[in-house]
């Protein structure tokens, strides 16, 4: 979510009302290629940090402008993010910043230290000069302040002052990848719903979606992201319908290359403040993807951040209705083309039916809703709206098809979050699907089925991919376990616990966010596990913005994770250790934990406000 620290809200609002003069553009940049001048074996770069306008919804008359401070190459166009520095390790550089703005600008990461731990003062109508040799291989960047006391609390004027510096291996090929800068820009205003002054932005090179860049690829191609996170925000990046592998994590100063045996698949990975990864996928499947953030208020467009969450007397459909219009911000598509013939469906062995439900004023003012099981007692208008939803039971490689029937007052989608499937049941309106094939949103009083087949065993989970802020945090979620036959699961020693909220959380800034529920309880019943007998834990985190923290007997007890987003972690990181462990919201986490005879275990969480 969109947060600051609520003890500086009196004296943080912030006016982007644009001013008056016109200004150059900031252009996007998409970090293909690289900046600078090689001098003798060595490379120069000049930089200039002027003010400009910049368009993170794309450029146009009705295009929402903001002026902010931003990069360039001395003389040449303001980009966000800022020109790419990119050379080979052990290559001397040098980095001449000019300051062309107003007012004193820091600027961080031309030291030997980099990152964030190292800084210069450069005075208006001034330059500095910098020199340091790429010693390091690795995903790193540099920034600039001018406002604020530290980077991570930049809001808008000088929050696009961000750019890249990769340095690759000092000889051999260099293998071709993408890199995808996050940022942010919002002012504070708490009387508004949702605390935040108009304008809010979370951009990816620069644009919003559905201005972010359109991706293409292949069935089969090996693909290399480096995403950068200099935003003031945090981010649980989340891949559709494949997993992908994180091969180096970073902050900036140090960065870490896993080795081949300690490389972990996943398709959620929590991005703090100021870090880095690099990452390798490969689409199993043909069609329309996203990889967006899983904070929902990071991807909803404006008018649904400042919603009331009340039901409507009216409901105009429309307003509710395109891809430009339910999904906005930190989000990017891609089109999977296919590679070889297309292969039919195999007709489903089982068929289920889940009915989505609302009511007003089911958390105060606020409108509830509800999944259940067809033909079960929750399957009816009057009965009681429950959370979560129904733990679907499936079982690997054996194909299901799922009926969706909204008796709700919007549109709905559910997402199969995790499943490796294809592209149209996948669930994000206007998006998932192929060509002329594309799915569309459930309106109220229809119906939907989608059919995939689970092709492995382990933890996932549904939830709502319309209106998300509204919807899943009021109840449109559930946990799905894949279970392989070989290998039956035992209910008395496998459990799942699904963190979730009580109802939506409104004014970032004033109120604080709603409790955590466990399996739909703020205090829910005791399990009971048998002593000296495995216990598999399956831990869903489906709050909308909030991390949770948690651990068992205050981390004296250890245990042991098996699986991240239902695929099993490298033997290195499955050994036994401290029960401590932060989810952020679209992770999954199945951990295995002995009870010990005489030694209650007592699971203490939290949710986590967002810095």
């Amino acid at each position: 979510m969109i947060s600051v620290r609520r003890g500086c809200a009196a004296v943080c609002i912030i006016s982007i009302a644009t001013r008056a003069s016109a200004m150059e553009t900031v252009h996007p940049n998409d970090n293909r290629v690289a900046a600078g001048t090689a001098v003798d074996g060595a490379v120069v770069l000049k930089l200039e940090a002027r003010m400009g306008e910049w368009h993170p919804s794309g450029e146009g008359p009705d295009a929402h402008k903001i002026q902010v401070a931003a990069f360039s190459e001395e003389g040449g166009e303001l980009l966000d993010p800022g020109p790419l520095l990119r050379v080979r390790a052990g290559t001397r550089v040098t980095v001449s910043v000019k300051n062309s703005l107003a007012q004193p600008l820091w600027v961080y990461g031309f030291g030997q230290n980099r990152g964030r731990k190292d800084s210069a003062l450069i005075q208006p109508a001034s330059a500095r000069e910098f020199k340091f040799t790429a010693s390091r291989e690795g995903t790193f960047y540099y920034s600039g302040r001018t406002t604020s006391d530290q980077l991570s609390q930049r809001l808008i004027d000088d929050a696009q002052l961000n750019g890249v510096i990769i340095v690759d291996p000092a000889r051999g090929p260099v293998v071709p990848d993408r890199i995808f800068v996050i940022t942010s820009s919002f002012g504070i205003q708490p009387n508004t719903v949702s605390g935040l002054a108009p304008g809010p932005e979370l951009t990816i090179n620069g644009l919003s979606f559905p201005h972010t860049e359109k991706l293409s690829a292949t069935v089969g191609d090996s693909i290399h992201w480096r995403v950068v996170n200099v935003s003031s925000l945090e981010h649980p990046m989340h891949l559709h319908g494949v997993y992908y592998r994180i091969d180096a994590r970073g902050d900036g100063y140090v960065d870490t290359v896993y080795t081949k045996s300690n490389r972990r698949n996943v398709v959620t990975e929590f991005l703090p403040i100021g870090q880095t990864m690099r990452m390798t996928w490969s689409p199993a499947h043909s069609g329309n993807w996203i990889f967006h953030c899983h904070f929902a208020s990071h991807i909803v467009p404006e008018k649904l951040l400042d919603s009331d969450r009340k039901m409507p007397a009216q409901m105009d459909h429309a307003e509710h209705h395109g891809m430009a219009q339910h999904m906005a911000g930190l989000v990017l598509g891609i089109t999977v083309k296919p590679r070889g013939p297309a292969v039919a469906a195999p007709t489903p062995k089982r068929y289920l039916r889940l009915v989505l439900r609302s009511r007003a004023k089911v958390y105060g003012d606020f409108v509830g809703y509800s999944v259940a099981l067809g033909g079960s007692r929750e399957d009816t208008d009057n009965a009681p709206l429950t959370v979560p939803g129904p733990t679907l039971v499936l079982q690997k490689d054996q194909p299901v098809a799922i009926t969706i029937v909204n008796r709700t007052h919007e549109d709905a989608a559910i997402h199969w979050h995790g499943i490796e499937l294809d592209s149209y049941p996948d669930g994000v309106p206007d998006i998932s699907g192929e060509g002329d094939n594309v799915l569309r949103a459930v309106p109220p009083g229809d119906s939907v089925t989608v059919q995939f087949t689970p092709p492995r065993a382990g933890t996932f989970m549904y939830h709502s991919h319309f209106n998300e802020m509204q919807q899943i945090s009021s109840g449109i979620y559930g946990a799905i376990v894949v279970e392989d036959t070989d290998h039956p699961r035992n209910p008395k020693t496998d459990r799942v616990l699904l963190f979730s909220e009580q109802g939506p959380w409104l004014n970032f800034i004033t109120s604080d966010p709603a409790a955590t529920l466990l399996n739909g309880s703020v205090q829910p019943a005791p399990l009971n596990l048998a002593p000296g007998v495995p216990a598999r834990l399956r831990l869903i985190n489906i709050r909308t913005d909030n991390p949770i923290m948690m651990s068992l007997n205050d981390s004296a007890v250890k245990w042991r994770v098996l699986a991240k987003d239902g695929a099993a972690v490298p033997p290195s990181q499955s050994q036994l250790r401290s029960s401590k462990l932060h989810m952020a919201p679209g992770e999954i986490y199945d951990v295995e934990v002995i009870p010990k005879v005489g030694v209650p275990l007592t699971l203490k969480y939290w949710h986590l406000d967002p810095t």
